[in-house]
């Protein structure tokens, strides 16, 4: 019986993968079934994640080249094939957890905030 051993310079592949910004179309570092839209990139570095009795408190930014209603409308569309329950255009219930977005006119385009919290 032959074995190979293949090696994989790990350091390198997860170098790669916390060097940049999370791209568009992706989902968000700090909450893995959280969606972005297309247009949209995770601002590094700005992600906050607390565990605590009560729950998870997740905190996130997001910034892009599309309009507010334009994200608010994708998670509308988006976030209850998630098992999201919605209870505003900016509020959305999921077991124990509360979502609120946050989406504000920056320059051209938009920022957001995510914030994750128990119910």
């Amino acid at each position: 019986m032959v074995h190979c051993r293949i090696l994989i310079p790990v350091f390198a592949v997860l170098a790669a993968m916390v060097s940049g910004p999370a791209s568009g179309e992706g989902f968000l570092t700090a909450y893995e079934d959280l969606p972005l839209p297309p247009g949209l990139t995770e601002e590094a570095g700005t992600a906050l994640v607390f565990d605590s009795a009560a729950g998870r408190i997740v905190e996130a930014m997001a910034h892009g080249s599309v309009k507010p209603a334009e994200v608010l409308k994708f998670y509308a569309v988006t976030l209850p094939q998630l098992g999201w329950t919605r209870d505003s255009d900016t509020r959305y219930r999921r077991e124990t957890e509360v979502l609120r977005l946050e989406a504000s006119p920056e320059g051209r385009g938009v920022a957001v905030r995510f914030n994750v919290s128990p119910e």
